[in-house]
């Protein structure tokens, strides 16, 4: 039997974040997305581009398709993971469908080793894979959080898998980056420019399943020991029109989805395209003093520079949280996170962007940490976690959705991506609303009270 606060377990929990945050960090943040512009862009030798369009006949640019591809992914996940957490919650099968997921996308990882532009096509199907296995697999690792732990240690909890995320995701990128600048040391010829960046991307298919092995030894098969009955589709749909009903029944847990679903939309548009911002907007001085694109590695300094203060901010705001409220934490980080859009706005240097990097990185890892555990803690008295969270996850990947494929187009119309900076920071004003209204206590809808106002 499961009992609530094992250390084992819960360290157990952790090191999946451990395990699968490396994907976040080298395959969507860093490595991947300068890899596919080096590949995807004809330059001349003093670095201007030429074209970065990839489908002559379509017109699409190079940035616009990678965040079709994300969109198409986040799309799919939030339509098939509902139904999925219905039919793992009916028979008990959570573990199997997180380590399904988990080594579907460590292999398509392990395929992007393949990747170049004789292979478009394939290279940005194992993308589109990775990503919708990535998504898919946190449904299910999500859900274990309120089964592990007490409400009370939801937000340590949480933060504690964030911060080991952070950690692990930023050693793999360390030894990623020295196979990159000094392949020598690897026996890798310098002449192969590809070569280092391809193999990183090996190590992060071996990496996330490796490494997730520990949680799968850790976590429970069947924590509530159901034994399903035959038809388990329609039984997991019943099971997930249930908890659906359940869900629109709640007030302070509908509300915060729904303000969750806002300013979440903006936060993972930051998060998945702001490598792509910088290499496009943000300029830096050589040592001859001329200016020129931000480099390679100045984006991934900067990138660095996010996960490491993300790792204090997690643990941060999970104090503050303490002290002060979810939700009143949350509008906090919030409210930063304006401030980081305007200041964004007015970013034209690379030191400029060192310095917005670290305060994304506080409010980046404080709202990721918090938004889990606040949910986790509003839920209802349930046994049905995945389909619970599943809506949850449906919020976040339709919000990417909307964020990233808005990102894509203002591109592809405009050829500039500053100005998509103050779209993004009107979903946090209208998040910050939101929250404001979601009430202190639970309440059924049907029973309203007074608004949540002075909490």
């Amino acid at each position: 039997m499961l009992i609530k606060g094992d250390k084992k377990v819960i360290r157990g929990w952790a090191m999946y974040d451990w395990a699968n945050s490396v994907y976040s960090l080298v395959i969507t943040s860093t490595i991947f997305p300068i890899f596919y512009e080096s590949i995807s862009v004809i330059k001349t030798p003093e670095g201007d581009v030429i074209t970065d369009l990839v489908f002559e006949a379509t017109g699409y640019r190079n940035t616009a398709l990678y965040s079709y591809t994300m969109s198409a992914a986040f799309l799919l996940v939030a339509i098939i993971s509902p139904l999925l957490s219905g039919i793992a919650d009916y028979t008990g099968s959570k573990k199997n469908y997180l380590m399904f997921f988990c080594y579907l996308g460590s292999a398509a990882c392990i395929g992007l080793y393949f990747f170049d532009m004789n292979s478009l096509f394939f290279g940005m199907s194992m993308v589109f894979v990775a990503c919708a296995a990535f998504c898919a697999s946190l449904v299910f690792y999500d859900a274990y959080l309120p089964e592990i732990a007490e409400p009370k240690d939801h937000d340590r909890v949480s933060a504690q898998g964030y911060a080991m995320g952070y950690i692990g995701s930023v050693l793999l990128l360390l030894l990623n980056l020295s196979m990159i600048m000094m392949p020598e040391w690897f026996g890798i010829d310098p002449e192969n420019k590809s070569l280092p960046a391809r193999l990183s991307f090996l190590s992060v298919g071996i990496w996330w399943a490796g490494f997730a092995q520990f949680t799968f030894f850790r976590l429970p098969a069947n924590v509530y020991g159901r034994k399903p009955k035959g038809d388990v589709i329609r039984k997991g749909y019943l099971e997930l029109v249930k908890v659906w009903h359940e869900l629109k029944q709640t007030k302070r847990l509908w509300r915060y989805l729904l303000a969750f679903f806002v300013f979440n939309t903006a936060v993972q548009t930051v998060m998945y395209m702001a490598a792509t911002f910088a290499a496009k907007e943000v300029k830096q001085i050589n040592s001859n003093g001329n200016v020129e694109p931000m480099s390679a590695d100045s984006l991934i300094i900067s990138i660095l520079i996010i996960q490491l203060v993300a790792i204090v901010g997690a643990i941060f705001f999970s104090k503050l949280s303490s002290r002060i409220g979810n939700i009143r934490a949350l509008m906090v980080s919030v409210v930063i996170w304006i401030g980081v859009c305007v200041a964004a706005y007015y970013v034209h240097f690379d030191t400029q962007f060192f310095v917005v990097a670290g305060v994304v990185g506080l409010v980046m890892g404080g709202i990721q940490s918090l938004s889990r555990s606040t949910y986790a803690k509003f839920l209802p008295d349930t046994i049905n976690h995945t389909s619970y969270f599943s809506f949850y996850n449906v919020c976040y990947y339709l919000g990417t959705v909307l964020g990233t494929f808005a990102y894509g187009l203002a591109f592809q119309l405009t050829g500039t991506l500053r100005a998509s900076i103050f779209a993004i920071g009107s979903f946090f004003v209208i998040g910050l609303i939101m929250l404001l209204f979601v009430p202190k206590e639970e309440v059924a809808i049907e029973r309203e009270t007074e608004r949540a106002s002075g909490y």
